[in-house]
């Protein structure tokens, strides 16, 4: 990377080594974001959408891209390179089941003119190559989880445990856990979006990773004293949200009012456990402001997912509203006992049903200007920041290049 910013300044090699290797002003390094595809604004997304503030000049690139026009606001309606997979037949929809060609398309990317890779990972985005005098730091969501911790459940619950599609489900994720492993070295440092992940990256790559918490737009979401008399938990219905376990356990509580937002693959499984109990009312999507609405006014949000860090949980105490948690994953260290929630130890009807129990004997001690405060610790402003300091200190490196500016 070094040889690379110092040729705006040398003009023969005597002079490219002199200035490799002594303190000089430097250009803003040229900076590429890598991601893995672009189809809408969800987590990671929110987390490249704040990198672009850091990096307003950066680069985009993914596998795919295809925002549908009132989105492309949250990239500054930049360009994307995209790959091959971009025009296969049925992309637009289908994209993920080319999953065995991304190892190779994510190769194909060509950033070699960059200062500055960033790849803003979960999957492959992580294994652009990139070359010796180049700085890659990788933003990571989670080791591909389909590949490695999640593996024998994606299976289970994907019907691929078994039979000849199995056999060849099985085959595929063992090629790209090897492949996986491969890009590790590609990699200059690792940033981990939690903890909980950086645990993640060291057992998985045997690499350390920094922490910076992913960006929640607290300042979005106001504080609301007043809550009514009614439970919350809104999500994707995909299976390891755990929303039909937490629906099913508020049918033990007749008394206990639930509002689950959100649709998905689950949909169906969940509406049939709800169906029949008054107390439980299934919403189905909901804008954003009415999703906010019901956050201010609720006593308290349900979270049942092992996630890795959980952005909704942390949306919900900017509201100053206290969560009942799952005692695992990122919530640890977003959710605060006996300050902004409760936590239940189990994935199980029964520990969700003793944690609300336990929220309503401590329902008065929580406070919702303290949750609120709590909450701020995750803002935009503390990511764009500890982000652009991150980058600086990689590139700045003593006796080489120590006046870089972001």
């Amino acid at each position: 990377m070094g040889t690379i910013l110092a040729k705006a300044y040398c003009i023969d090699q005597k002079s490219l080594d002199f200035c490799v290797h002594t303190p000089v002003r430097m250009l803003k390094p040229k900076v590429a974001i890598v991601h893995e595809w672009f189809v809408d604004h969800s987590g990671s997304e929110k987390v490249l959408e704040q990198m672009l503030y850091v990096f307003p000049e950066a680069d985009l690139f993914a596998i795919v891209e295809f925002l549908p026009d009132h989105l492309k606001g949250f990239i500054q309606n930049k360009p994307v390179k995209t790959t091959f997979i971009q025009k296969l037949p049925f992309a637009r929809t289908k994209y993920r089941n080319y999953l065995p060609l991304m190892p190779l398309a994510i190769e194909q990317l060509d950033v070699s003119a960059y200062d500055v890779v960033i790849s803003n990972s979960h999957a492959v985005a992580k294994g652009v190559i990139t070359n010796s005098n180049q700085l890659h730091i990788c933003y990571c969501h989670s080791p591909m989880r389909y590949a490695w911790d999640l593996y024998h459940q994606y299976l289970r619950e994907s019907g691929l445990d078994r039979g000849l599609k199995g056999f060849f489900a099985k085959a595929i994720l063992h090629y790209l856990r090897g492949w996986d492993l491969s890009t590790v070295n590609r990699i200059d440092h690792f940033i981990a979006n939690s903890n909980y992940i950086a645990a993640r990256i060291k057992k998985v790559y045997d690499r350390e990773a920094g922490v910076i918490y992913p960006p929640v737009d607290v300042e979005k979401f106001g504080l609301c004293m007043d809550k009514e008399d009614f439970f919350l938990t809104a999500s994707r219905f995909v299976p390891y949200k755990k929303i039909d376990l937490i629906v099913q356990a508020f049918t033990q509580m007749p008394n206990q009012q639930l509002y689950v937002i959100g649709e998905g693959p689950d949909f169906k499984k969940v509406h049939q456990i709800a169906k029949g109990y008054d107390n439980i009312q299934l919403l189905g999507f909901q804008s954003q402001e009415k999703l906010e609405g019901y956050m201010k006014r609720a006593k308290a949000f349900i979270f049942a997912a092992d996630e890795d860090f959980g952005i909704i949980p942390v949306e919900a105490q900017a509201c100053g509203t206290p969560v009942i948690a799952y005692r695992r994953g990122g919530s640890l260290e977003t959710v605060k006992e006996g300050l902004s929630g409760v936590f239940f130890d189990k994935q199980s009807v029964g520990s969700i049903g003793t944690a609300v129990e336990n929220f309503l004997m401590k329902e008065k001690q929580f406070d919702p200007t303290a949750i609120r405060k709590h909450a701020e610790q995750f803002s935009v402003a503390r990511f764009r920041e500890e982000v652009r300091r991150f980058v600086l200190e990689k590139i700045n490196k003593p006796g080489v290049h120590e006046d870089i500016t972001l």
